[in-house]
């Protein structure tokens, strides 16, 4: 199955099942609720299981280098590694999180999928100087 096609299909899916969250302003406190368990679960990682860490500082950038090699000395600041349970975890987080982004969009009449176009088109077309 294509890449379009399972963006399709689960926008689908989220359309069909969407019941108790169909009002927008469902929608939109369960897409907060599911930043705020993504993020929760990625600072338990840290906290609780400590198989990975975040290690921060002041980002520095070469000043002989140029602004499209600056992205080869950057840092994530996370160290370590997900172990199984925290990976398992943090990706049913994300997979709650991606229902209530898509909901969203159902609701909105938006296809993901022509986000998703849209989205890689801005980014192609803008490249290093989109700075995110």
């Amino acid at each position: 199955m294509k890449e379009n096609e399972v963006v399709g299909n689960f926008q689908d899916l989220v359309s069909e099942v969407l019941i108790r969250h169909r009002s927008i302003l469902d929608c939109l406190s369960k897409y907060q609720e599911s930043t705020a368990r993504v993020n929760r679960s990625i600072i338990k990682t840290v906290t609780d299981c400590g198989c990975i860490s975040i290690i921060a500082n002041k980002r520095e950038y070469p000043k002989t280098d140029s602004f499209k090699d600056c992205g080869k000395h950057m840092d994530s600041h996370v160290k370590g590694e997900l172990c199984e349970h925290c990976r398992e975890v943090i990706a049913e987080e994300i997979g709650k999180h991606l229902f209530y982004l898509t909901a969203l969009c159902s609701t909105l009449d938006f296809e993901l999928e022509d986000l998703f176009g849209l989205e890689q088109n801005r980014i192609s077309t803008l490249g290093h100087f989109l700075l995110s």
